[in-house]
């Protein structure tokens, strides 16, 4: 009976964390015509950081709560699956556009990941942070293939961590600035903003609403149909395109990299010795 209530700090814990963010709710902010807002998950992650920073968490506590991240990602990835199938006429009636928009996942593979491997110098964790935009499908893809203790499973958390933490901001103020330049339709820029993460879609279409008041159902409308595209078929085409890409290109850059050895970063120490 112990061994089963040995983790009741994780669990009160955690239920603490939860009424508190909920209890604050989501709040928005706008400046003008940007717009973000900050939602009850981003709380509970800024409260585990500043517990476990000024070491009110013991670290045999932080780790007795790392194989609880799988339990939720496999109900996570339960969840997705079941919204797959009943979605799938409205996949089918969206239309070419906004099905062929989902290859634009493949931006973060062709951007981030040749700058993590050039000039951050990074290991597998590269792979897992940059296939997709880390949200809770690349979560559950990466659990799956790799688990959330190895080196890809570092990279899509803490891509997923810094998302949430900045990803409101970042997409209010990018998408701003490219309905400031009146070079893309109002419709493309709604469908823009669904990349399969609601906060985010509600921070950039807040910024193209203001720009276009009268065009408001219409764009909402073009916003919520890429959201949910981007949740059902940038699933399959983060699984079996954007993943193996990644895992193409870095076996590409790092097999004659001076900074690389089988695939694995050089430690500083180990080139410091070589010279």
């Amino acid at each position: 009976m112990n061994e089963h209530l040995k983790d009741w700090r994780i669990h009160a814990l955690a239920f603490v964390l939860t009424l508190i963010a909920e209890f604050i709710g989501t709040q928005k902010f706008a400046f003008g015509p940007l717009a973000f807002s900050l939602i009850p998950m981003l709380y509970v992650l800024i409260f585990g950081a500043i517990l476990g920073g000024i070491k009110v968490l013991p670290h045999d506590m932080m780790e007795e709560a790392s194989p609880y991240i799988g339990i939720s990602v496999m109900m996570l990835t339960a969840k997705i699956a079941m919204s797959v199938g009943p979605n799938l006429e409205a996949v089918i009636n969206a239309g070419p556009a906004l099905i062929f928009q989902e290859f634009g996942n493949l931006g973060t593979a062709f951007l981030a990941l040749p700058i993590a491997i050039g000039v951050f110098h990074m290991g597998r964790a590269a792979v897992g942070c940059c296939f997709s935009i880390s949200r809770e499908g690349s979560l559950a893809i990466i659990a799956d293939k790799y688990g959330l203790d190895s080196e890809e499973g570092i990279g899509v958390m803490g891509g997923y961590i810094v998302g949430t933490v900045l990803g409101t901001l970042f997409y209010g103020i990018l998408v701003s600035f490219l309905t400031s330049l009146n070079v893309f339709h109002p419709y493309s820029l709604g469908m823009a903003c669904g990349t399969g993460s609601a906060s985010m879609m509600s921070a950039s279409l807040a910024a193209v609403v203001s720009a276009y008041p009268d065009m408001e159902a219409q764009i909402t409308a073009y916003a919520a149909t890429s959201n949910l595209l981007s949740s059902v078929d940038g699933l399959y085409m983060s699984l079996f395109i954007a993943l193996p890409f990644c895992n193409w290109l870095y076996k590409v850059m790092t097999k004659n990299s001076r900074h690389y050895k089988d695939g694995v970063p050089i430690p500083k120490a180990a080139k410091n010795a070589n010279k």
